[in-house]
Order: C-alpha cells, then sequence, then structure tokens
C-alpha cells in the first residue's frame, strides 16, 4: 500500500488550465480500483492518494501520466506502507 503526496510546486498557479484533466486522471484510478482516498494536503499544499494493489513502479507510472506532474505543478512522494494491523473496518487493507 502506498500514500502518495503530490505538493505543489512554483508553478501551481497554473492548476486551473489542467484541473479537469487531472480530476479525470484521479477518477481512473478509482476506476480501476486503485486508489482508496484521494484529497487535500492541507492548507493548500497539494494533494495525497492513498493506492493499493499495484507495484511502486505501477504506481510511478500512473503517476507520471497525471497532468499535474506532467506539467510540473507537483512534485512527488511516494510512502509505502505494510499494513500489519487496522480497524476492524480497514481489515481488507491488512496484508
Amino acid at each position: 500500500m502506498f500514500i502518495a503526496l503530490l505538493r505543489f510546486t512554483e508553478a501551481r498557479s497554473r492548476a486551473s488550465q489542467y484541473m479537469e484533466e487531472h480530476k479525470h486522471w484521479v477518477q481512473g484510478g478509482f476506476a480501476d480500483g486503485v486508489f482508496l482516498l484521494a484529497g487535500g494536503i492541507e492548507p493548500s499544499q497539494g494533494g495525497a492518494i492513498l493506492a493499493h494493489q499495484l507495484s511502486r513502479e505501477e504506481l510511478e507510472t500512473r503517476l507520471a501520466a497525471d497532468p499535474f506532474v506532467a506539467e510540473g505543478i507537483v512534485q512527488t512522494e511516494i510512502i509505502e506502507i505494510d499494513p500489519g494491523r487496522a480497524d476492524p473496518r480497514l481489515a481488507f487493507l491488512v496484508s
């Protein structure tokens, strides 16, 4: 499982130009079943995605296809988590 951080760069002022494409890209991750959660990093620092059922390499490829990444609007950081324990509501995440 991964947390992908997408932090704004100096180019964040161009985000509105690519917002619809970015939203479509995010929706694709949910449709493919690999994104579990997506949201903003507050206060207005970028976004974060919780992803599973893919390799780090697959996630890197998917992130590179995000228009925000491709246009240099955000910089990515990937944090890998090996879940060992979870609330019963999230038990499906424990490997």
